[in-house]
C-alpha cells in the first residue's frame, strides 16, 4: 500500500470516528432523562472511539462531559453553571467536582484590543 493511500485510509477512519462520536453524543442528550444509564455508556463508548481513533472532541462536547467522573453533564439535571470572577463554574452532581472555563466579558476583550 502506497503512502497516499494510507493517509486517505486514516482520514477516512477519523471521518468516521468522528461522525461515531457525534451520533453518540446525539444518542446520549435524546436518553438523558429517560434511561440515564444508557446515556453514560454512549458518553464512554465515544469517548473509546476519541482515545481509540485519536480524534478530539469538540468544544460543546467538551463541556458536556465531566472532566472528572466522565459523566453526561446535562443543566439543572446533575450539574449546575455560574459565571463568576470571569469563569463558567460547571459543578457536577454526580461526583461534586468544579470545573472551571474562562471567559471574557466584551468590556475586557475591548480594553485588550485597544492595547
Amino acid at each position: 500500500m502506497s503512502k497516499h493511500n494510507r493517509k486517505k485510509n486514516k482520514d477516512l477512519t477519523k471521518r468516521i470516528a468522528e461522525e461515531r462520536i457525534l451520533r453518540l453524543f446525539c444518542l446520549a442528550d435524546f436518553y438523558q432523562k429517560t434511561r440515564p444509564t444508557h446515556s453514560q455508556r454512549y458518553i464512554a463508548l465515544a469517548r473509546l472511539i476519541s482515545m481509540r481513533y485519536n480524534v478530539r472532541f469538540l468544544r460543546e462536547q467538551k463541556r458536556k462531559v465531566c472532566k472528572h467522573c466522565y459523566s453526561h453533564l446535562v443543566v439543572g439535571e446533575n450539574c449546575r453553571v455560574r459565571l463568576k470572577n470571569g469563569m463558567i463554574l460547571t459543578t457536577c452532581f454526580e461526583c461534586g467536582k468544579m470545573s472551571r472555563i474562562p471567559y471574557h466579558s466584551r468590556k475586557s476583550l475591548a480594553k485588550f484590543e485597544k492595547n
